[in-house]
């Protein structure tokens, strides 16, 4: 199975319809990665760039302001998945956004290289029709 394997965020991009594009939903330098295996599970984290730590070692110590930021700037989700030949479906077990788990995410799937692009169908975000678009660049077994 060709995507099996662990994947890093090389870029991340979300554009409408109309034209608006972002480079950088995730901040300038965002951090992720992306697991298939043999057996059918996935994972998915990132980490946007430029996340503040927080002022105490201990999460029951940070400020509801500093949990908050921490809770919008990290996304991550687990589940199982199924690959066709342009699709990858993530059947969401688990995610830091509640509404993910027990959903399937749908993501056109296509291959460069050493390189996966993963496309949404247009989404609703921030109140607007939108495409994210990730490309991943597989990490070596040796690294």
């Amino acid at each position: 199975m060709r995507v099996a394997g662990t994947w890093k965020l090389v870029s991340a991009s979300v554009s409408t319809a109309g034209g608006e594009r972002n480079d950088a939903p995730f901040g300038p330098s965002p951090t992720g990665f992306l697991t298939y295996t043999l057996e059918g599970r996935m994972s998915a984290m990132i980490s946007y760039s430029g996340r503040k730590p927080l002022t105490a070692s201990d999460l029951s110590r940070a400020s509801l302001e500093e949990k908050a930021e921490a809770f919008s700037t990290f996304l991550a989700y687990a589940g199982r998945f199924t690959l066709t030949e342009d699709k990858v479906i993530h059947h969401t077990e688990v995610s830091s956004i509640p509404n993910w788990a027990n959903t399937d995410l749908v993501r056109f799937i296509k291959f460069q290289g050493d390189r996966i692009i993963l496309a949404t169908p247009p989404t609703s975000t921030n109140g607007k029709i939108q495409t994210w678009e990730l490309v991943w660049e597989r990490v070596p077994a040796s690294s």
